[in-house]
C-alpha cells in the first residue's frame, strides 16, 4: 500500500492540504504542538513563509499517487536535528507516516535524529520506533494546540541503527 508514497519538495499549492489536514480535531489533539489556532491561516502561512525560508529545514510533501497525504520535517533544535511529520487524518492506518519518516530519514546525513511524541500520542510513537527510534527521555512543555502542559518522549535514532540500515 505504500509502495506508491514518495517525496518531493513542498509545492505553494501544497499548503491548501496541509491547511485542510490541520483542521481535523482529532489530530490537532495529539499532535499537541501544533498551532493553537488550526483555523488561522493567516498564522498558518507566516509559518510556512518562515520555515521554507530557513535553509537548515528540509521540508517534504507526502505524496500517494497524485494526491497530498502529508508532509514530513527536519529542522535544527539547538545542536540537534528533530523530525516531525503530519499526515491527512483520513488516510491514518495505512503506514503513510512511517515510510514517509522512513524516507525523509534516508535524505538525511547527519546522526543522531531526535523526535518528540506527547506521551498520550500511541500512534506517533509507534510510527517513530518502527523508524528506529528509541526513547532516551522526558520532557514537557506548554503545548499550544491543547493550550496545557504536556508530558512527551524525547526519541533520538542512533547513528548505529542508521548505519545498519534498520529504518
Amino acid at each position: 500500500m505504500t509502495a506508491e508514497l514518495r517525496l518531493r519538495p513542498v509545492r505553494d499549492a501544497d499548503l491548501p492540504h496541509f491547511f485542510a489536514h490541520e483542521q481535523d480535531p482529532q489530530a490537532a489533539w495529539m499532535a499537541a504542538f501544533g498551532p493553537a489556532d488550526p483555523t488561522d491561516r493567516a498564522a498558518f502561512d507566516a509559518h510556512w513563509a518562515r520555515i521554507r525560508a530557513d535553509p537548515r529545514v528540509v521540508n517534504r510533501t507526502v505524496v500517494v499517487g497524485e494526491d497530498v497525504v502529508g508532509h514530513v520535517a527536519a529542522f535544527p533544535v539547538d545542536e540537534r536535528t528533530e523530525v516531525s511529520y503530519w499526515i491527512d487524518p483520513g488516510r491514518w492506518g495505512r503506514g503513510y507516516a512511517t515510510a514517509a519518516l522512513a524516507a525523509l530519514l534516508r535524505e538525511l546525513p547527519q546522526r543522531p535524529v531526535h523526535a518528540r511524541a506527547a506521551k498520550d500520542n500511541r500512534a506517533s510513537l509507534a510510527v517513530l520506533r518502527k523508524c528506529g527510534f528509541v526513547v532516551v527521555g522526558e520532557d514537557a512543555g506548554f503545548a499550544p494546540g491543547r493550550g496545557a502542559e504536556v508530558e512527551e518522549w524525547v526519541l533520538e535514532l542512533p547513528a548505529e541503527v542508521a548505519e545498519q540500515g534498520n529504518h
